[in-house]
Order: structure tokens, then C-alpha cells, then sequence
């Protein structure tokens, strides 16, 4: 066909060139016998829609030739030609593809005709070593038997042993047929589990098929692997239709167990177990379960959260919501049963499943079953969180869900739980929601710092704070949580309160004097004190508080000493006592350290001696702590003996140049001592 277009195209290209030529000289002629014209005419008088190769050729033309220009009509043969030689090249590259194949396919001919060729002379050969024995047997066979005769005898024992070796193979045959074949009844209870209930017949029917499919191997070890291969096909498809039918049966008994209390029946056990050989019906079976106690769940969780129990004992939980503790705290309740109880009827079906795996299994459905209570649950808590019950509340909220998350985690396991997700987002929402209370609070007090009141006792921010604290400590002592996670928690109720509190009271006694303020911060402190010693984990808190009364402490202690020497004539000559050095003398020679002014402050000082109860700092009848003010008041007079143990000693020393001593300071420091003890 190309050829034909190129030769078309040819004269095409050279007719039209002509034309071209003679049609730009002008000087054609126009006779009849002009070449030119007759060719002209041939062209026009050509009728293409008859001619079917130049239709073709043209056609074919058509697709590379675009342009009807010079350079073009002058480049078609060289086109064509190059067209033509990619055309053959192409076919001879997929000729050689062909002939390799071929070659191919002849090697394999020549293999199969060798092999043929060597079973044919070994055939051969074996029918020559035969051709003896089969000509002597025909031999025999043509005999006649005669009476007596050994041929006879031969004749009987070979048929007795015929008959003996019929027999053996008989019991051998019903013995392979009852090792490798169902039963009529076995074959009819896996036929009728279709329609009918699977019974433990059908368990055993499908161990005989299982026991066979695995025997069968022993077969394709010998000779026998053509009847081992078809036992094998054959159990194989029993064993596929058993397992359908066995996995329709469980689905069917997992769909209808949709009560609140299902009752898992042995054979639906039996059924679990078999089905662990097929994963993937073993999986589906365990899904439709799953689904079926997922529904059952979520209806009894509404109807226990709306209806009740039965005749309406117990009352439903909806009607408890005006109290949060008990309305959550029935609400896990449930949850933990229902869980446990789901655990109960999973260990039930899966009791004879022995798969690797099964207690991720498990836990895997107590999950989806308990994940559709999720949404209510989540609901209802958080209605009770965003009404905001108070610190308290959310604290006992925050424990509450902590311990039933720690307790019902040990039903479920490990695994990622819908249900422990959102019980543990909420504990530490409402936990989130009791720190921000507390941090609340403690802003609020800061921000309008109350001043001391007159008695110097705790103001009524620091009581109200610290009832605050031990509610918040009584509920953390009655949590069943466990003991590590109490403690975290507790260390960080004290420092949202405590730090506070400090600060407060310290802000709020900065205006005070020496004595009021550390009486006033003694008593708030012992108020702390006294409200942490009630409760476990205040060790370290109260240590510090300790720390912090004694310096305190330390404070009144040198006041009130200072208030008795003031009082008693002493606090002049101590500080004389105290200041004094050898550059500026006797002592005796220092204003107001004569004789005379010396006995004039020891009338006054054996007037306290007389009765050193009267000579108490106005503070000290502040003190919420008698034993905190008996403790000062006996340092004090340690420090009063101890100043007038000094004095004495200064008075009696011979530096001093006093005279006669003895009448000035009439008591030792023994007998002060043993008067204010």
C-alpha cells in the first residue's frame, strides 16, 4: 500500500509540478494531442470514489503529509522512503521476537519428544523381560488339572491364599475407609447444621474431619499420593463448609444476646474454640458479639440512669443529680459492674480458646462494649463540673474518678480504652478546675489583705482558708486511691494553700510593732499547725511551720525578757554591764553605777522576785497556746538569771572597785535562780 502511495504520490507531485511550470510560462498550448492537456484531462476524469487503492494510498498519505507547500511535494518520496524503512525495521524487530519464540517452543517440543522417546525404550525393554513369564503363564493356563496331580495342589493353595489375601485386603480397605472417610451419620449432622442447631455431634463430626486432613499427610509420603491428594481436597472443602456453617451458627447465637444478663451456653464455647483455626471468622465472630453487649450495655446504662432496677429498686440515678458525689459516684458504680460482668461473659465464651493473643482480644471487646456508654457518661459529668460544686467537690469528684479509673483499669488491662480515656480526661479536668479554685482563692485574699484584728488571733480570711484546708484534707484521708498517688496530691493542696496563707500573713503584720507581730504570727501559724497535725503527709509542712514558730518564738521571748529587766531596774546596769570596757575604768565610776543607785534598782528587782508573775508582757495574754506561753515565760526567766548572773559578777569583781558588794547584791545568782524557778 505504501508503494502504491508513493507512486501515486509521485506522479501526483511531478503532474502537479508541470502544471505549475507550464501554467506560470503562458505559453501552453491549447491543442487536443498536447501532452499536458491530455494528462490534465486524464486527472479530471479520474474518479476517486471507484478507485479503492488510490483512496487507500491517499489515506495513507494523509497522515504524515500536513502541508501542501514546495519543500514538502519535493520531500514526499524522501518522507515516504524513510516511513517505509522505520515500517520494516519495526517488523523485522517483532519478526525476531516471533522467531525467538519459536525457537523456544522448539527446544521444548525437542525435550518432550527426547523424553517420550527414552519412556518408550524402557517399555520396551520391560516387555522383553516379561515376554517369558507371560508365555509360561499362558502356558500353565492352557493345562488341564488332573486329579493328585501337583498342578492341582498348586491350583488350591493358590486360590486359598487368593482367598486369605482378599480377606486382608477387605479389612484393610474398611480400615482405610474408616481412618480417612466420614460416616454416613457424621457426613448427615455436618449437612444438617445448616438448617438446624450445631449439638456436640457436629464438634466431633468436625475433629474427625480435622484428624483426617492432618492423617492424609501420611499418604503423600508413600506411594499413595494421588488417593492422599484427592482425601486431602475432599476434607478440605468439608472443612471450609463446616467452618462457614459453624461461624453463620455463632453469629447468629452472638446477635441475640442483647439482654442485660446473657446466659453464654457451653456449645457456643465449643464454637469459639473451633472457629481460633480460622482467625479471620474467629475475629468477625468475637466483632458481632462485641456489637451485640455494646447495645445491651447502653440500654441498661439509660434505663439505670432513667428507670431503675426492676419495680423501680433501685431508684433511678437521674433522681441523685442534685447531689454530685453520690450522682457520679453511682454512675462508675454501675460501669465498674457492668465492665466486670461484660469481663465474666467474654472469659465465658473464650474459656476453651487457646490461641495466642486472647487476653488482648478481650480486652480489646470490653472496650468496644463499654465504649458506647462514653457519650452519656461524658454528658452528665460534665454538667456536674460546669456547675462548679466548690473546691471540695471537685476534689472528692477528682478522687472519685481517679480511683474508679485505677479500678476498673485492672478489669480491662492495658489497652486504650474509649471508657478509661474519658473517666481520666475528666479526672483531670475536675482536678485542673480544683487547683484554679484554690489558686482563685488565694488571689482574692491577696488582693484585700485583712489587717490583724485587736487580740492579735488569726483574722477571719486565715479561719475560713483553713476550714477550707481540712475539708479538703478530711476528703483526702478518706480516698481509696492508692497510697503514691495520695501523696503527689497532697503536696500540691499545700502549696496552693499554704504558700498563700504565709504571704498573707505576713503582708498583714508588717505594720505591727516587734512584739504584736511576732504574736500575731505565732498564733496564725499554731492555727496551720494545729490544722495539719490532724492528717498524713504533713511531716515536712509541719517542720517548717516549727522552724517558723521558734523564730517567732525567739522574738517574744527576748521582748518579754527585756520588758521584766525594764521593769525590774536591771536594764540600765546590764547595759552597762554589757558596754563596758577596761579603757574607761572601774565600773563603779560610770553614771548610775554608785552604790547607792545600785541598791536603789535592787529594792525594785527584789520586788519582782516577789512576785515575777505580775511582770507580763500585755502580748503574751494573746497567745492561743498556754504551753507556748509557759514556754516563753521560762526562757525568759532564763535570760533574767542569766543577765543578773553577769551583773553580779561585774559588781564583785575587785576591778570594779565597789565596796563591800556583798551589801550591794544581797542574793546570788543561786538564790535568784531557785526564787523564779
Amino acid at each position: 500500500m505504501l508503494m502504491m502511495a508513493e507512486t501515486k504520490a509521485a506522479e501526483l507531485s511531478t503532474e502537479t509540478s508541470n502544471l505549475h511550470i507550464s501554467n506560470s510560462g503562458g505559453n501552453v498550448s491549447s491543442q487536443p494531442n498536447n501532452p499536458l492537456s491530455r494528462k490534465l484531462n486524464k486527472i479530471l476524469e479520474t474518479r476517486l470514489d471507484n478507485d479503492r487503492e488510490m483512496l487507500e494510498a491517499l489515506k495513507s498519505l494523509s497522515v504524515f503529509f500536513n502541508e501542501n507547500s514546495l519543500r514538502t511535494r519535493r520531500n514526499l518520496r524522501g518522507d515516504i522512503e524513510k516511513r517505509s524503512l522505520s515500517i520494516n525495521e519495526e517488523f523485522v524487530r517483532i519478526f525476531k521476537e516471533v522467531t525467538e519464540e519459536l525457537e523456544s517452543v522448539h527446544e521444548d517440543v525437542q525435550a518432550m519428544s527426547s523424553c517420550c522417546e527414552e519412556m518408550t525404550n524402557r517399555l520396551k525393554a520391560a516387555k522383553e523381560q516379561t515376554q517369558d513369564l507371560i508365555v509360561k503363564t499362558n502356558k500353565l493356563q492352557g493345562e488341564k488339572f488332573e486329579p493328585g496331580s501337583p498342578a492341582l495342589l498348586m491350583h488350591i493353595l493358590s486360590r486359598h491364599v487368593r482367598s486369605h489375601q482378599l480377606e486382608v485386603r477387605g479389612q484393610v480397605a474398611q480400615a482405610f475407609l474408616s481412618k480417612f472417610q466420614l460416616s454416613a451419620v457424621e457426613m448427615a449432622t455436618l449437612r444438617s447444621a445448616r438448617d438446624g442447631p450445631v449439638t456436640e455431634d457436629f464438634f466431633r463430626a468436625l475433629n474427625h474431619v480435622k484428624n483426617i486432613h492432618e492423617d492424609v499427610k501420611i499418604l503423600l509420603r508413600t506411594n499413595q499420593q494421588t488417593a492422599g491428594l484427592e482425601i486431602m481436597e475432599q476434607m478440605a472443602v468439608l472443612q471450609e463448609t463446616a467452618y462457614e456453617q459453624l461461624y453463620r451458627w455463632a453469629q447468629n447465637e452472638c446477635r441475640g444476646l442483647t439482654q442485660e444478663t446473657c446466659d453464654i451456653s457451653s456449645v457456643l464455647s465449643q464454637a469459639m474454640e473451633a472457629l481460633q483455626d480460622r482467625p479471620v471468622l474467629y475475629k468477625y465472630t468475637l466483632d458481632e458479639f462485641g456489637t451485640a453487649r455494646r447495645s445491651a450495655v447502653v440500654r441498661g446504662f439509660i434505663d439505670a440512669l432513667t428507670r431503675g432496677g426492676p419495680g423501680g429498686t433501685p431508684r433511678p440515678i437521674e433522681m441523685h443529680s442534685h447531689d454530685p458525689m453520690r450522682y457520679v459516684g453511682d454512675m462508675l458504680a454501675w460501669l465498674h459492674q457492668a465492665t466486670a460482668s461484660e469481663k465474666e461473659h467474654l472469659e465465658a465464651l473464650l474459656k476453651q480458646v487457646t490461641v495466642q493473643g486472647v487476653e488482648e482480644n478481650m480486652q480489646e471487646v470490653v472496650g468496644h462494649i463499654t465504649e458506647g456508654v462514653c457519650r452519656p457518661l461524658k454528658v452528665r459529668i460534665e454538667q456536674v463540673i460546669v456547675a462548679e460544686p466548690g473546691a471540695v467537690l471537685l476534689y472528692k469528684l477528682s478522687n472519685l474518678l481517679k480511683f474508679y479509673h485505677h479500678t476498673i483499669s485492672g478489669i480491662m488491662g492495658t489497652s486504650v480504652s474509649s471508657l478509661l480515656m474519658t473517666m481520666d480526661e475528666f479526672h483531670m479536668l475536675s482536678k485542673k478546675m480544683f487547683f484554679n479554685s484554690l489558686s482563685l482563692h488565694a488571689s482574692r485574699l491577696m488582693d484585700k489583705v485583712e489587717l490583724p484584728p485587736p487580740d492579735l488571733g488569726p483574722t477571719a480570711s486565715l479561719t475560713k482558708t483553713l476550714s477550707l484546708l481540712r475539708d479538703v484534707l478530711a476528703s483526702h484521708d478518706s480516698s481509696v486511691l492508692p497510697l503514691d498517688a495520695r501523696q503527689a496530691d497532697f503536696a500540691q493542696v499545700l502549696s496552693c494553700i499554704l504558700d498563700p496563707l504565709l504571704q498573707l500573713c505576713t503582708v498583714s503584720a508588717s505594720n505591727l510593732g516587734t512584739a504584736d507581730m511576732a504574736t500575731y504570727m505565732v498564733n496564725s501559724l499554731y492555727m496551720m499547725k494545729t490544722t495539719l497535725a490532724l492528717f498524713e503527709f504533713t511531716d515536712k509542712r509541719l517542720e517548717m511551720l516549727e522552724f517558723q514558730i521558734e523564730a517567732h518564738l525567739d522574738t517574744i521571748i527576748n521582748e518579754q525578757a527585756s520588758y521584766v529587766m525594764t521593769r525590774a531596774g536591771l536594764s540600765h546596769i546590764y547595759s552597762c554591764v554589757q558596754q563596758h570596757t577596761a579603757e574607761q575604768g572601774p565600773l563603779a565610776n560610770l553614771p548610775g553605777m554608785d552604790s547607792t543607785s545600785l541598791k536603789t534598782a535592787m529594792v525594785q528587782f527584789d520586788h519582782y522576785l516577789a512576785s515575777p508573775d505580775t511582770l507580763v508582757m500585755p502580748q503574751l495574754n494573746f497567745l492561743l497556746s498556754a504551753a507556748i506561753k509557759e514556754q516563753i515565760f521560762k526562757q525568759s526567766t532564763e535570760l533574767m538569771c542569766r543577765a543578773y548572773g553577769e551583773v553580779y559578777k561585774a559588781i564583785t569583781s575587785p576591778a570594779n572597785t565597789y565596796k563591800e558588794p556583798e551589801s550591794v547584791l544581797h542574793r546570788s545568782p543561786q538564790q535568784v535562780q531557785t526564787l523564779l524557778s
